[in-house]
């Protein structure tokens, strides 16, 4: 077999890690871009270096697919069509949605939405205390796990007490690589039809008079404007988009990101003593911990070459932002944690016109979890052996299922 003819298997996070896996050193050294066997059974061509993969992000020639649509069926009759998440959307569509939208992640709303999650994250952290009756408990279940969700229905306008209604089908996408297509649709259109009825609550709401400052009261708002170029079925993608985006991966890098920081015990001192630096420390532990090992499917429009390998119309091309962010072509000493470390221009969130709406939302939930829980508890430690923690591994999200502290 040739090495343009290789396939291997998407690389294994180690046991008890975040990741990245170690074998991307080796691709990004010897296969930069190479063929892989995808969770569910497709294939794609992994892009492991930062040049590459920041470079594909943007690339017209590659554009995301529909979760509804890829992989293609051939024989087989065309499921009802799904509405495209924020990540899906195309062409004019895409352009038109983002520049409505946008705004309501930029600073003013971020400034607005500060001391809401301050709040949040306080009473989070004095709940754990005054329940811990022998100054230890799970940071996990008491402050990682809860808050993105809190933060979550209050930006978004999600009602909490619904949880078991859209939780379960949010979870199941997160592990869609992994998925038959008929799993897929199927939480694709619960989701879908959770949006929708929340949307015409909220319509009643607004149409006996009343407001809110969620973001789907906004953006009904904006889609009642004349001649505004947000429609209903937006509102709709946006709550899906939120849900998928924004709940369990915030609560699983969080949860890595304070693991990190509780097993650089030198570098948590610095940052607790010196917090004016919190904002290149939530940058770097978005580099150093992945958001994502995999999976970030594109789709080639037409044929071209990276690095002597062909890639044809029709295949997956999966830039993989946790080995690029670990690139030391990109990165120097790129494996070391550096929480002064810049500039500091990771791919986390993505590249291009489809870089993550939530970005800036997602760095603000997480430095204010930090913030507040050195404020709170300036000598927090763990309370176990790091090696003796437990993980959550169902996720391509491995992340601490406990985090046993004390203080």
């Amino acid at each position: 077999m040739s090495e343009t003819d290789t396939v291997i298997p998407v690389p294994d996070v180690e046991p008890g890690t975040a990741g990245p896996p170690c074998a991307y050193a080796r691709l990004r050294a010897e296969q930069p871009v190479v063929k892989a066997q995808l969770p569910n059974g497709e294939t794609g061509w992994l892009i492991t270096r930062y040049a590459d993969a920041r470079a594909a992000f943007a690339d017209p020639r590659l554009e995301r697919p529909l979760m509804s649509a890829w992989p293609p069926r051939e024989g087989e009759d065309a499921p009802p069509p799904c509405l495209p998440t924020f990540l899906e959307m195309t062409g004019e569509h895409h352009e038109r949605v983002r520049r409505t939208v946008l705004p309501l992640f930029g600073r003013r709303r971020l400034e607005f939405m500060g001391p809401r999650i301050r709040t949040m994250a306080e009473e989070l952290i004095d709940a754990m205390v005054a329940g811990a009756e022998d100054g230890t408990a799970d940071l996990v279940a008491a402050y990682v796990d809860p808050l993105p969700l809190r933060v979550l229905c209050e930006t978004v306008g999600l009602p909490h007490e619904d949880r078991d209604i859209y939780l379960p089908h949010t979870l199941a996408l997160l592990g869609a690589s992994g998925l038959t297509m008929e799993e897929v649709l199927t939480a694709l259109y619960a989701l879908q039809d959770y949006a929708s009825e929340l949307i015409s609550r909220k319509e009643q709401e607004v149409s006996s008079g009343g407001s809110g400052e969620d973001y789907v009261h906004l953006l009904l708002a904006e889609s009642r404007r004349p001649g505004s170029e947000l429609t209903r079925d937006d509102v709709v993608s946006f709550v899906v988009t939120m849900l998928m985006a924004g709940y369990k991966t915030n609560i699983q890098h969080t949860g890595n990101a304070l693991l990190t920081l509780l097993t650089h015990p030198e570098q948590l001192r610095r940052l607790r003593d010196e917090p004016a630096g919190i904002g290149a420390a939530v940058e770097e532990l978005l580099r150093y911990v992945p958001l994502m090992n995999a999976i970030n499917i594109l789709v080639a429009k037409e044929d071209f070459t990276l690095h002597g390998q062909r890639i044809r119309a029709g295949d997956a091309v999966v830039p993989v932002p946790a080995s690029a962010n670990r690139d030391p072509e990109a990165f120097a000493d790129a494996d070391r944690l550096d929480l002064t470390r810049s500039p500091n221009a990771h791919i986390a969130f993505g590249h291009g016109p489809h870089a993550c709406t939530g970005g800036h939302l997602t760095r603000l939930q997480l430095a204010t979890a930090i913030q507040v829980l050195l404020e709170r508890l300036p000598d927090i430690e763990l309370a176990v052996p790091a090696e003796t923690i437990a993980w959550d591994e169902s996720t391509p999200l491995r992340a601490p299922a406990r985090l046993p502290v004390r203080w």
